[in-house]
């Protein structure tokens, strides 16, 4: 069994209007996470931006198939829960997710430079026709393959903080001595240093406490 991350930038007529609407160059959002949803032609989702409440609050309001939505606040971004009065992922899309005999592992990431980021499981001949099937629609790229392993899951870390961590360990902000700093970090995350650090800081509570607790 394995699981395959890979990255697609779809034309701009088969991508959802969340990610159309939400986070594009022209808004202040730049990233977005599908959480989960339910297949039903009246989908409710559960939607992370990494913008403030308002900002969020205005972005939804401006999509019209979002008939209602209410917002939850986080310290890194804001969580929306989405009623949407149809299910619009285009047609092409939908016939892929229908025809794919792999599992997609959520969250599904949009970003505003057009690309959607999405991790599935599968066989490896599964997965290898997923792919073919996305790079039939999309420009697609595979960012990694390894096995899959069924392990316990820091779900309270957020797409963003996994990113931190990542990054820090690639800089060297773990090495010992230290050879990266919260400045270098922050230069490949494109943010504050402050904001690097708070980063950093939750996701080592949230690993920590992760880790006693098994």
């Amino acid at each position: 069994m394995k699981r395959i991350e890979f990255v697609a930038t779809y034309p701009p007529e088969l991508r959802h209007p969340l990610h159309r609407g939400i986070v594009n160059e022209a808004t202040v959002a730049t990233r977005a996470e599908l959480v989960t949803w339910g297949p039903t032609a009246a989908v409710t989702a559960l939607l992370w931006v990494d913008a403030d409440a308002s900002t969020t609050d205005d972005l939804l309001a401006s999509i019209p198939s979002v008939s209602a939505h209410s917002i939850v606040s986080s310290d890194a971004g804001t969580y929306a829960f989405v009623r949407q009065t149809e299910y619009e992922f285009p047609d092409p899309v939908l016939s892929l997710v229908d025809d794919a005999t792999a599992a997609f592992l959520p969250p599904v990431t949009f970003h505003d430079d057009g690309t959607l980021r999405v991790e599935a499981v599968g066989e490896a001949a599964d997965l290898h026709d997923l792919y073919a099937a996305v790079s039939a629609l999309a420009d697609a790229r595979i960012e990694r393959v390894h096995e899959f392993e069924r392990r316990r899951s820091p779900a309270a870390l957020t797409t963003r903080q996994r990113d931190a961590l990542e990054v820090a360990a690639a800089v060297g902000y773990y090495e010992v001595p230290r050879t990266g700093s919260i400045d270098d970090v922050a230069a490949e995350l494109d943010c504050a240093p402050s904001t690097a650090g708070e980063l950093l800081r939750k996701a080592e509570a949230t690993v920590v406490d992760d880790y006693t607790r098994s």
